[in-house]
């Protein structure tokens, strides 16, 4: 591999490539782009306001890009074997700086959660990180769960309850309710018994029950999500100002750049809500059409995970596309008051590093299972048969003993 493949996102050989793989490709770097426009507009009030530049983020935004797409193009170009070699290593490293920033006055606090590791001015959200190599461990643990010993089966299973425990504890219940959705669903594609999942699903309920009725934040955030309209000022004011944002939209929206929440009104709108801005400036039909790509990059997912001739690669593909598809579908749902209001970004739109680099790299593993699906498969040549370059070989074998 050479390094301008890791460092080029348009390069020659992805022609040799499936179909399903480089249309997975270039939509995942339309999507992109369009998230890196809806940012710029998004952001700039506040950027403007906060730091006196109002490309403040977006700059940013574009380094945490290029480093995403080193590591996208290091996933698409590396045998899926390889990288599922050093999974499990890579997992429990993130785990551990997971439960260091629950060590007091290690972790970076942020609006009342602590979530970030800061290595000098780099901030890194250990939580986001670990996802894509969680869909790639779970992937290999439930695809030979028949395999396996009860040792090993109970040790994952407990790693895998700690990665959602010390998410939980930061607190961040909306990531460690992705987490736990996808990891329930690839064990679900994978063929577990319905008793083993159900008693997991009705376990991960009590846990959110628990976690709600203890945390008073989050018990707040799901009574404003009932009735935002109760308090109007403070818990439900995020709610109501992202409905206003997407019904100011209407048919065809206010024009790109023309978002008016998102001047001081709309908060957190570079990251949580950027949705309600894209649907105010694009309205109705640009949110359907958003929309329809999500859909399409769903069925490109499926039908990869579905061509997968590898259980444990149908697994990575399902997981993948979980990941990208389902946290947007959530994202979505919050801005426009379908769900409670949660911190969960919308994929390759909301600013961040973490889960710029961890969405890009989901996207490879996707991309990467429909390129080893689509390979062509090696047939032995029948008996008799030879190659020209050994019939000539034999020819010339025969005039050297003639001669």
């Amino acid at each position: 591999m050479a390094l301008r493949d890791l460092i080029l996102w348009i390069n020659p050989s992805p022609q040799d490539w499936a179909v399903p793989a480089r249309l997975l490709r270039w939509l995942t770097f339309l999507w992109m782009f369009i998230g890196v426009a809806v940012l710029f507009s998004a952001s700039y009030p506040s950027a403007d306001a906060e730091f006196g530049d109002g490309l403040y983020y977006f700059k940013r935004q574009l380094i945490w890009i290029a480093l995403g797409l080193v590591g996208f193009n290091l996933v698409v170009r590396s045998p899926l074997r390889y990288i599922l070699r050093i999974a499990h290593w890579l997992l429990v490293l993130l785990l551990g700086l997971i439960l260091i920033t629950l060590v007091p006055g290690v972790g970076t606090t942020v609006n009342g959660a602590t979530r970030w590791l800061s290595l000098g001015p780099v901030p890194l959200q250990p939580s986001e990180l670990i996802k894509p190599f969680l869909v790639l461990q779970s992937a290999r643990i439930f695809g030979q769960w028949q395999q396996l010993s009860l040792r090993v089966r109970c040790l994952w299973l407990a790693i895998f309850a700690s990665v959602l425990l010390g998410i939980l504890l930061q607190p961040n219940l909306s990531t460690t309710a992705l987490c736990g959705m996808t990891l329930w669903l690839i064990a679900l594609a994978s063929g577990l018994p319905f008793s083993y999942l159900g008693g997991t699903a009705l376990g991960g309920f009590l846990l959110a029950t628990i976690s709600i009725s203890i945390k008073e934040y989050q018990r707040r955030r799901v009574m404003s999500f009932l009735n935002p309209w109760a308090d109007p000022m403070q818990d439900g004011y995020q709610l109501i100002q992202s409905l206003l944002a997407v019904g100011s939209g209407g048919t065809w929206g206010a024009g790109f750049g023309l978002s008016q929440q998102k001047l001081f009104y709309l908060p957190i709108q570079y990251t949580d809500f950027i949705f309600a801005v894209f649907a105010e400036e694009f309205g109705f039909a640009g949110s359907v059409v958003m929309l329809l790509l999500i859909a399409t990059y769903a069925t490109l997912g499926t039908i990869v995970a579905l061509k997968a001739r590898n259980a444990v690669y149908r697994l990575v593909a399902i997981g993948a596309m979980i990941l990208i598809v389902g946290q947007s579908l959530l994202n979505i749902g919050v801005a426009t008051g379908v769900l409670p209001t949660t911190g969960l970004p919308f994929p390759f739109f909301s600013y961040g590093g973490s889960s710029t680099i961890a969405n890009l790299c989901a996207a490879g593993l996707l991309i990467r299972v429909a390129r080893e699906s689509s390979e062509a498969e090696v047939v032995p040549l029948q008996a008799g048969s030879q190659s020209a370059f050994q019939r000539r070989r034999q020819r010339q074998k025969a005039q050297l003993h003639k001669g």
